[in-house]
């Protein structure tokens, strides 16, 4: 039996093979392979070894976990090497052989591990002025002896590139990411053992702007962190006879600048070639004119080990066409909209300059789209030139590609080149996170394919370290997209590091009172700047709820409880800002005679959250820029307590399932205070005819999702909503906040075919409207682009917060849903309508891969299911018959529809 199966897959914090990691608990996970049905694994055994030495041996443990089995041997040190390995058993008898080995390694645990110094490049110049990018170097001279390992520890004020030896180390780009620098930068580690050379060798980097000082946010700020760059680096060698060597940034490297003139994260880079130091990284290069660094005596006590998987290059196109259009410019269409970079081999003469200007969508006209952004200036957003310069150097074929800068773009506007411009010579690049695709979906319908396809290209175009709003204009970590998307996003992609990386940012920018920034990292706290606007919008509901909201998702879909215990305080200190805030009424109300007249009324408004500055729905169809302006300044005056409130409630029971989840005793009654907020609600907001004020789809979507609404009129709530598609056409009419919940309500509630009707319109407002323009990602807008063509001036092309639909695809249309927490138990529910025919989705769970594919022929529905090893699920036919509990394995269903 066990000859058929095997132990796979190993992970430690939810990596393979990490190197640097910084947790001194690391977890362990595995999954199982077999030929066999119905496996549960009935005990395990895990050994962990440094060297010869076995650290940690469980022995044999019963039980069936698989995943997050923290270490719990020896502590750790820093740089320790451990390899491990696991085997499990079915029974009290048959037993696998062990896995293979994996490993795992620590980084520098203690700050006396350091002894690197920060080193700074530039001395004098203008900081409201970009920088050509500095290179640095060091030449050091090693024993002629054999090395048994080397490593390099580094990171940087603003992103670099590693080299050693004449060659980059690596294939990370934009290390060392963007985090709350001030409270959180990570090093990175690298494994230098095979570039390094007996006797002489040279060590250095380039170092660009990046998110230190570069552009960021609506404002395209500048030096929010700091308007020098940095550099930090510690190599050390070991020799196969215990001696250690080690090479550290000080004061004898070297500086100096060479081709790349400027570099900003949003506005491009400008590159000539003419001022390439070739041979800079070599040994036998002259650097008798370099300068030397500064030591600069920056605290170390804010270094971290990476904990997310790094940026890299992914994806690459080919121009599907080169235009001419009718202004007669040169525009290369890629076919996609992505976040990335171009890079091309061409020739030109010396001094010649070729320029790509990036973006989104052409003009109505077929001109190439330049945005204006006149409405958004209003509030000091201003629109980034994403345009790279290249200065040839004249020596035949020269290929580029920038280094320190992405760009939000599907189109490229070549000017300047005189030269022959061929598909060939271009091709782009995208850009992201390198975390692994985890969910996929095809069904029969072609728009709804493209649809995934658009949810999941605005996910990998805005994931990017930090979950960004998009790729062009703001590139800003809203915590309110990250929320609405995180169940979607988790499904197509293993975001579990991404998004705990990113929820350690959101703490640390979380202020004493509790209040979470709306954008995180927080570029203006880290400046000490305000903006008039922006700044006013932290702590708004449904961004800041983000804090519990996004632990509480990660749980349900990783099944790991340390999300929920390492960001408790955190959730904990939101909570108490909001519940404190909720003890005072606005102050308009006070005005009205009715709040003094009528005692429920004032009791539900101190219940409520009636205070505060909230962005409500956000993008609902139909609003202009302007409108949206006027709702920001109105929420200033008078709140949003009908949005406020309805989060208040929800957050308020995701944490009385955390808190018992955790078995933390909190001074607040959460069930009770729950049932409170319910009552006061529904007094409030809701009549005894089921209207709720505002009479818009999201006011009913957003009290049923959040179990607001009163049993006696649950019904009418329902149907109002039902009346209010219908008499929209079937189409919807939400906003940011409430869209990903629309269908789901809609199913829930025994409106399926409303529901089916919604996602398959295809004018405005609809999610497959923008396919019908040419859209390859989510829109911002549902109305981005008219239907005549023309831009209607709000919304980028690349949002992927409306694209929270997905998870209904993914739970609903394939029927995969969470039964317990990491799908250790799995619901398999299929759902067929909308003229649906077929459909297939997969999932890649802890466990291993969920598979639900069904196809209808005549009035037959036909299930294929592939549940993972150690798990159950499950299974609920269409015709409403009895639930089939399965074991793991393939399973095959039918049955007639009704």
């Amino acid at each position: 039996m066990t000859d058929q199966m095997i132990v796979h897959n190993l992970t430690c914090d939810s990596l393979i093979n990490p190197v640097g990691i910084g947790n001194i608990s690391p977890r362990l996970s595995w999954k199982i392979q077999s030929t066999q049905d119905n496996v549960i694994q009935y005990a395990y055994q895990i050994q962990v070894f440094d060297g010869n030495t076995v650290l940690w041996d469980t022995g044999q443990v019963v039980s069936d976990q698989s995943i997050y089995i923290a270490y719990n041997g020896p502590e750790l040190n820093s740089r320790q090497h451990c390899r491990w390995h696991v085997r499990v058993w079915l029974d009290d008898v048959s037993v696998t052989d062990w896995s293979d080995e994996a490993y795992w390694e620590m980084g520098l645990l203690h700050l006396s591990d350091w002894q690197a110094q920060w080193i700074e490049p530039e001395r004098e110049f203008n900081p409201d002025e970009m920088q050509p990018s500095p290179f640095l170097r060091c030449v050091f001279d090693l024993e002629d002896k054999i090395i048994s390992s080397g490593r390099i520890y580094a990171t940087a004020h603003g992103v670099y590139e590693l080299h050693l030896n004449g060659e980059i180390v690596g294939d990370r780009i934009l290390a060392p990411g963007w985090t709350a620098y001030q409270h959180r930068l990570q090093y990175q580690v690298y494994d230098v053992t095979s570039i390094l050379m007996k006797n002489t060798n040279v060590v250095g980097a380039i170092i660009g702007d990046g998110w230190w000082r570069g552009a960021v946010g609506p404002e395209s700020m500048r030096n929010a962190w700091g308007e020098k760059l940095g550099f930090l680096l510690q190599l050390e060698i070991n020799y196969v006879d215990g001696i250690q060597e080690t090479i550290i940034t000080d004061s004898s490297w070297l500086t100096a600048t060479g081709p790349i003139v400027k570099s900003d994260p949003m506005a491009g880079e400008t590159y000539d070639a003419r001022l390439e130091l070739l041979g800079w990284n070599t040994t036998h290069f002259d650097a008798s004119d370099w300068e030397y660094v500064t030591v600069a005596p920056y605290p170390l006590d804010n270094l971290i080990a990476e904990v997310s998987s790094p940026i890299r290059c992914q994806e690459t196109f080919k121009p599907q066409a080169i235009i001419t259009t009718p202004s007669k410019q040169t525009v290369i269409d890629f076919g996609q909209n992505i976040s990335g970079r171009v890079r091309f081999s061409l020739s030109g003469e010396a001094g010649e300059t070729i320029t790509l200007r990036h973006q989104e969508a052409l003009e109505h006209d077929g001109n190439f789209h330049v945005e204006t952004g006149e409405a958004g200036m209003l509030i000091g957003i201003g629109l980034p030139i994403q345009a790279d310069h290249y200065t040839f150097k004249g020596e035949g074929i020269e290929t580029y590609e920038p280094k320190f800068t992405t760009h939000g773009f599907r189109y490229v506007l070549v000017e300047g080149y005189t030269g022959e411009i061929s598909e060939d010579a271009f091709t782009a690049v995208a850009i992201y996170s390198d975390i692994t695709q985890t969910g996929t979906f095809e069904c029969s319908h072609p728009m709804i394919n493209q649809l995934h396809s658009n949810i999941l290209w605005g996910q990998k175009g805005n994931f990017m370290d930090v979950p960004t709003d998009c790729p062009t204009r703001e590139r800003a970590g809203w915590t309110g997209d990250a929320q609405v998307f995180c169940r979607t996003g988790s499904t197509l992609m293993d975001t579990e590091t991404f998004f705990t990386k990113w929820l350690n940012d959101v703490t640390a920018d979380q202020d004493e009172s509790g209040r979470v920034p709306g954008m995180v990292p927080s570029f203006y706290r880290a400046a000490g700047k305000s903006h008039p606007i922006f700044s006013g919008t932290d702590g708004s509901a449904g961004w800041g709820d983000a804090i519990i909201i996004i632990p509480w998702t990660l749980y349900q879909i990783y099944g790991d409880i340390h999300i929920l215990e390492s960001n408790y305080e955190s959730m904990k200190l939101w909570f108490e800002y909001v519940h404190h805030n909720t003890q005072n009424v606005n102050w308009h109300r006070k005005l009205n005679p009715m709040y003094w007249l009528n005692p429920s009324k004032r009791e539900n408004l101190r219940i409520l959250w009636d205070t505060n500055f909230h962005f409500g729905e956000w993008l609902e169809p139909g609003e202009t820029m302007p409108a949206m302006l006027f709702g920001v300044f109105r929420s200033f005056i008078f709140s949003r307590p009908i949005v406020a409130s309805a989060y208040y409630k929800h957050i308020c029971d995701l944490m009385g399932e955390i808190t018992t989840l955790l078995n933390k005793t909190d001074a607040i009654n959460y069930q009770g205070l729950s049932q409170s907020i319910k009552e006061a609600y529904a007094g409030e907001f809701i009549g005894q005819d089921g209207r709720i004020q505002p009479d818009k789809q999201a006011s009913y979507v957003r009290a049923l999702q959040f179990d607001l609404v009163p049993q006696s009129v649950r019904s009418k709530v329902v149907g109002r909503l039902v009346d209010l598609i219908r008499a929209n056409d079937n189409h919807l009419a939400t906003g940011f906040l409430s869209t990903g919940f629309l269908c789901q309500i809609l199913t829930e509630e025994g409106y399926l075919d409303v529901a089916y009707d919604v996602l398959m319109q295809d004018t405005i407002p609809s999610w497959l409207y923008p396919i019908t323009k040419g859209a390859t990602t989510i829109w911002e807008g549902w109305d981005t682009i008219l239907p005549d063509g023309k831009g209607k001036g709000v919304g980028s092309h690349n949002h992927y917060s409306k694209g929270a639909v997905g998870e209904w695809m993914y739970r609903v249309i394939v029927g995969i849903e969470i039964g317990k927490p990491g799908y250790k138990h799995i619901l398999i529910s299929p759902r067929p309508g909308g003229g649906l025919t077929s459909a297939k989705g997969s999932y890649e769970s802890r466990y291993g891969t969920i598979i639900s594919e069904w196809h209808i022929e005549q009035d037959r529905f036909f299930l294929h299911i592939t549940i993972p090893h150690n798990t159950t699920a499950e299974v609920q036919l269409p015709n409403n018959s009895a639930p089939i509990s399965v074991g793991s394995g393939h399973h095959s269903f039918d049955c007639l529809l009704d």
